[in-house]
């Protein structure tokens, strides 16, 4: 009754704020989820069935898409600040792993913006993005897990998680998807904040990072799907470079089944870091993704109570991609669409189309741009995204010809990628990965590595998706590798990437 009360008083305060133009925003981000574990993407695995995220994108635009960040805290970073990793100043790495740090006042945050703005901020769930958290500053409103502050409950995904309530400590059990979810429907419903602001929630969910657990009461919900396993889980990958080796995460067993090997995580999975079977593996990453997916449906739920579907626009996406056995991989890191490519709807019923797909790539700088366009908040430093308010108006358009360019600097930042470059170049690699930079043009991607002697990379994504053929030494392709070198370069111009004039030097023919 109380929250029904508070859903009907909120939302009748809504409509006034929606014809003041003042739109509230929901931005959903799951963690190291593939696009291949929702339904709705035609590339989807077999057996996926997620209704509710499927249900987001028939009342919005599905991006076919989008590249948010190579791993957990440069794409927070990102979608925080507007800007790529070499143009975040001050945020590094420092004390035991994931520990880091930052200086607010060189490296300062999109929300805090908003705050000044009269938006309403908060933020519910997990932070991978220094120690100082915000609260006060970014946030009005804060239920954080952050894990740089905390390193020994760092691997405490889904319970038993130090939690900060607006500052105040306090060890939380129960199932972190489903606490995570209660907490923003409480928001969403008027609890913890005024009714006279528009409001922004981050919602950052923790599934399905590893250790990839289910809830209890979907496991086994996928256990009799059938499995596809990638062509290249094993190789051999003619023409792609000899890292993979390195980064090689799956092995056949005695008995001739694929089986894990050390992977990326280094929390291991729900099989107590057991060599895991593939078709397992798999089976338990979707069995996880069920909660996320009722996550979605809740507070999808909740907005509708309140009256303010129409007057939110929702995000929903992950932090980045995370491989599953293609190229070998068991982890995000590299430049193919396996890795780094996130799932995008972005939906509000009543302004933007509904059920449409949008196949122009995009990445996290312009989800900030068009946030900042939504919300009338105009950011006071220089931004690297485009924003995407056109795509969403009419998604088939064909005069936006612009490239989406995205890149890996490992746990370096800002200036501090540049040293490497001109100093170290050689130490320009994170887990066996060197770093590059990309490029997708919304037919071709192409990869040049910013460490030397790695061979550079071209794929015809409409007719090679998996990206197993690298087209970059075949001369019948050259032009397209001229056009694309070269827009990389003008991109990296346009974002300030001061690396520039350390690049190596491409291959001579």
């Amino acid at each position: 009754m109380i929250r029904a009360a508070l859903f009907l008083f909120f939302g009748i305060l809504t409509h006034s704020l929606h014809a003041a133009g003042r739109q509230n925003i929901l931005f959903i981000l799951s963690d190291d989820q593939s696009y291949k574990t929702v339904s709705c993407y035609p590339e989807a695995l077999p057996g996926v069935h997620t209704p509710a995220i499927d249900a987001l994108a028939k009342t919005g635009v599905r991006f076919s898409y989008a590249y948010m960040g190579a791993w957990c805290m440069p794409a927070r970073a990102t979608l925080l600040s507007g800007r790529h990793p070499h143009g975040i100043e001050s945020l590094r790495m420092e004390g035991k792993y994931p520990a880091s740090e930052y200086d607010p006042e060189k490296c300062p945050f999109f929300p805090a913006v908003l705050r000044a703005s009269g938006y309403h901020t908060a933020h519910i769930g997990k932070w991978h993005t220094g120690t100082d958290s915000g609260f006060g500053r970014d946030w009005d409103y804060q239920i954080v897990w952050n894990r740089p502050k905390h390193p020994d409950n760092a691997g405490a995904y889904y319970g038993d998680q130090i939690l900060a309530f607006n500052g105040v400590e306090r060890v939380v059990k129960g199932y972190s998807t489903d606490n995570y979810t209660d907490w923003a429907c409480d928001y969403i419903a008027g609890k913890n904040r005024p009714a006279n602001k528009p409001w922004y929630l981050w919602l950052c969910y923790g599934a399905i990072h590893g250790p990839t657990t289910p809830a209890d009461r979907h496991l086994g919900r996928h256990e009799k799907d059938p499995v596809t396993v990638p062509k290249d889980i094993l190789g051999p990958r003619p023409g792609k470079p000899d890292y993979l080796n390195e980064t090689q995460s799956w092995k056949k067993d005695a008995q001739g089944q694929i089986v894990a090997m050390k992977s990326g995580e280094s929390f291991g999975d729900v099989s107590n870091k057991k060599s895991l079977g593939y078709t397992e593996y798999i089976h338990q990453v979707n069995d996880c993704v069920a909660a996320l997916d009722e996550g979605v449906a809740r507070v999808m739920e909740a907005l509708k109570e309140s009256r303010q579907l129409e007057n939110t626009l929702v995000i929903f996406t992950a932090d980045q991609g995370f491989a599953m056995g293609e190229h070998g991989f068991r982890t995000k890191l590299a430049p193919y669409d396996a890795n780094y490519r996130s799932p995008l709807i972005i939906s509000q019923p009543g302004t933007l189309p509904e059920g449409k797909v949008c196949q122009r790539p995009v990445n996290a700088t312009d989800i900030v741009a068009t946030m900042s366009a939504v919300s009338k908040v105009t950011i006071p430093w220089r931004t690297h995204g485009r924003d995407l308010t056109p795509l969403l108006k009419n998604p088939d358009r064909g005069d936006w010809l612009f490239p989406c360019f995205f890149e890996a600097t490992g746990d370096h930042y800002g200036s501090d990628v540049t040293r490497v470059m001109k100093n170290d170049p050689q130490e320009a690699t994170h887990h066996h990965v060197p770093w590059y930079a990309a490029l997708h043009d919304g037919h071709y991607k192409y990869i040049r590595y910013l460490q030397p002697g790695v061979p550079e990379e071209l794929y015809d994504l409409k007719s090679d998706p998996e990206e197993l053929t690298n087209l970059a030494p075949d001369k019948k392709h050259r032009s397209t590798l001229d056009r694309l070198r070269t827009s990389t370069v003008e991109e990296m111009e346009r974002t300030e990437a001061h690396y520039m004039g350390d690049l190596p030097k491409l291959p001579t023919d």
